[in-house]
């Protein structure tokens, strides 16, 4: 029997032996999956990959582009809604301005300035009397 690690083999020939899959302690299992690990990632590996690491470079320069974009834009949104907000404002008081300076007291007003009295009598229609039609000559 020989004793290895923690792990008792007993005696076989050296070719059944390494058939055999060998148990490995966790320091050796560690140590064989970084240079299983350092073999996929090598040079060749790496130049096997080209095609795919460009598109995964492509894929990050767009979802980078876009969310700048993106941003920008919700920049902008706000903005114009700040304006709009604004102009909103702006036309309700001009339209309560305007509802004022029509009403009949501001509008006697602003006639007396110019030299224009409030008729006293009620208004009433002026019409024209109708002419007799010419008569055509035969």
């Amino acid at each position: 029997m020989t004793c290895r690690g923690r792990f008792v083999y007993k005696d076989m020939g050296n070719e059944e032996q390494n058939s055999q899959q060998e148990v490995l302690t966790p320091a050796e299992r560690v140590r064989s999956d970084w240079r299983s690990l350092v073999e996929k990632v090598s040079y060749k590996a790496i130049v096997n990959n080209i095609p795919f690491l460009a598109f995964i470079a492509l894929l990050c320069v767009l979802y980078i582009s876009n969310s700048h974009r993106a941003i920008e834009m919700q920049r902008e949104m706000n903005a114009q809604n700040k304006i709009l907000k604004e102009l909103r404002w702006k036309y309700m008081d001009t339209k309560s301005h305007l509802m004022y300076v029509k009403t009949e007291t501001q509008v006697i007003k602003s006639a007396e300035k110019i030299g224009l009295k409030p008729s006293l009598l009620p208004a009433y229609k002026i019409t024209k009397p109708e002419e007799p039609k010419p008569k055509e000559q035969e």
